[in-house]
Order: C-alpha cells, then sequence, then structure tokens
C-alpha cells in the first residue's frame, strides 16, 4: 500500500558528469582501437541519472553536489533544474572542472565507462552538512512531504555519503545506497542500515560470492537490512526477512543498457519515498529500468511516471 496524494521527498547526494558517448560495433579489448564509431555527448553522473529517474517518477529531488565553473557544469545545471529537481544546494566551483564519463557501448547495449571526478571528488562530509544545515536562500526544505527516501552511490566520497545518511537517518528517510563503483563499505554506512542496490558484479566485488543470492544474503547479514541485487536482463533479486524474491524485466529491444541500474535506482527511491512497500516498490523500478534501455544515453529513456502506467 502506497499514499498517492503528495509527492514523496527524494533527497540524492551524488555525482553530476557529462558523458562522452562512442558507439562502436564491439568494444575494444586491451590494447584494441576500434574505429568506425559514432559520438554523442550527454549530460550524465551516477547521482544526477538516478535524480532524473526519481523526478520523472513524481519526487520531489533535492540534489546536493558539485560542479565545475564550465560549460559542461552550467549545462547539467540547467538539465537538471528543467527536470524539475531543486539544485541550490549544488554548487559551483571556480577550482575544478565538471565530472567527464568517456563511455563506450557496443551494438548490444554493452558498455565500458571511465570517470574524471573534478568537482564531485570536492563533495565532502562537511560540504554536505553546510549544504543542507544553511542552504541558499529560498530554497525549498528537504523533507517537504511523505515518508521520504535518500539515494547516494560510491562515485562520492565516504565520508559525503555517510553525511547525507545521517540527515536523513535523522528525519526517518529510507536509506538506499547504490554501491557502484564497488569498494569496501564504510563502517559506519554499515551500522545506519541502508538497503543496499549492488548489481551482480559489484554484488560479488563486496562479497567474493559469484552467486548473487548467496552474495546477498552476506551483504544483508552485514546491513541487517533488505539487499537488492541487480541483474541486467534477468531483473532483480530482492534479499531479507521474507526470504529470496525474484522479479523478471520486461521483455524489451535493448538498444544501450548505460543507466539502467540508475533508472532502477531512482525510481525505487521514488516509491519508496511515498511509501510503497519495498517488493511493490521494486516492481515499478525493474519496469523503469527495462524501459530506459529502449534509447541510448543513460537518461533518454527513463521514463515519467505516465509512460510507466501505460507500459
Amino acid at each position: 500500500m502506497h499514499n498517492t496524494q503528495t509527492p514523496g521527498s527524494v533527497l540524492v547526494v551524488g555525482s553530476i558528469n557529462v558523458d562522452l558517448v562512442v558507439s562502436t560495433p564491439m568494444l575494444p579489448t586491451r590494447g584494441e582501437t576500434v574505429t568506425g564509431g559514432r559520438f554523442a555527448q550527454h549530460n550524465g553522473g551516477k547521482g544526477a541519472n538516478q535524480a532524473v529517474a526519481a523526478a520523472r517518477m513524481g519526487a520531489s529531488v533535492t540534489f546536493v553536489g558539485a560542479v565545475g565553473n564550465d560549460t559542461f557544469g552550467r549545462a547539467a545545471l540547467d538539465d537538471l533544474h528543467d527536470e524539475g529537481i531543486d539544485i541550490t544546494r549544488v554548487a559551483v566551483l571556480d577550482s575544478e572542472s565538471t565530472g567527464i564519463a568517456v563511455i563506450v557501448v557496443d551494438l548490444h547495449g554493452q558498455n565500458q565507462i571511465a570517470v574524471a571526478s573534478g568537482a564531485n571528488a570536492q563533495v565532502t562530509g562537511a560540504f554536505v552538512d553546510r549544504a543542507l544545515a544553511a542552504p541558499a536562500a529560498g530554497a525549498p526544505p528537504v523533507a517537504a512531504a511523505g515518508p521520504g527516501a535518500y539515494l547516494a552511490n560510491l562515485e562520492m566520497r565516504d565520508d559525503a555519503v555517510v553525511a547525507g545518511a545521517r540527515y536523513a537517518r535523522e528525519r526517518g528517510m529510507t536509506l538506499l545506497i547504490n554501491p557502484s563503483p564497488a569498494r569496501a563499505l564504510n563502517s559506519e554506512l554499515i551500522g545506519l542500515s541502508p538497503i543496499l542496490i549492488p548489481n551482480e558484479i559489484e554484488a560479488e566485488s563486496l562479497t567474493g560470492e559469484r552467486d548473487p543470492t548467496e552474495a546477498g544474503r552476506l551483504l544483508a547479514g552485514r546491513t541487517g537490512a533488505p539487499v537488492i541485487v541487480t541483474l541486467g536482463q534477468r531483473g532483480v533479486v530482492i534479499v531479507g526477512r521474507e526470504g529470496v524474491q525474484p522479479i523478471p524485466a520486461l521483455f524489451v529491444e535493448v538498444v544501450d543498457t548505460t543507466g539502467a541500474g540508475d533508472a532502477f535506482a531512482g525510481a525505487l527511491a521514488a516509491e519508496l519515498a511515498i511509501g510503497t512497500d519495498l517488493f511493490d516498490a521494486a516492481r515499478v523500478a525493474v519496469r523503469a529500468a527495462s524501459l530506459s534501455t529502449t534509447a541510448r544515453g543513460a537518461r533518454t529513456g527513463m521514463p515519467t511516471r505516465a509512460m510507466l502506467n501505460g507500459a
């Protein structure tokens, strides 16, 4: 059951990047050059992508982050603003460039990604504390309505992620952590019992266990909270007190998987922020992620709630 009368509040502490994408016949192997590609530029960053996914699902999204004082940064902020996201807590830094992601995508929609963090690396725990305690004049409150959800990923520093999580936990918001790129989980963050949403490669990296269900069990044992392992075209598996709950993906014609995990995370946050139970929220998020793979670019195919209801 959930409340759909008011939009849920989603707080995102996350990365803002510009994606430079080359579509090629095949992904290069080590030391190989692949020619014949097509180039495109998109606004990206896992945090920004997830915020857009949540906003398109109707959430009231507050973003904490940073960009460089450059053309890339200004375009990225304009795009987030156009999506209805509160960017009053995003800093524009003269000292750093906007984050850049270089992405190669093959004909089957598989990808390789390298990221230069730029201004994102300047978002510290103290930065987040200041942004949330004393936002710019006229900034709306973070938790305006609904139970709320906090969403972060590991493109950000641990202290920044933890600072946002502490703030959200104190206000009763659901904590969602996408441990991507995978690294050892911060002990304070684990102690806050977030719901982890790794993909199967990240789950294996964090646990050493190849089977996603077993990896999920190990991670849930650490956090004391459910874990959702995303499995690409096979959907997701939820591991928690209710046992193991698989949810299949929609059958769609996949064009580009870039951003599918972000679409899942953002849609999940939006659903949990209005009080939807975890299983039903994950079902909605799987549909959003599936549909997101039908267009090129991390955000292009991310559905609105209206689009999702019509799928």
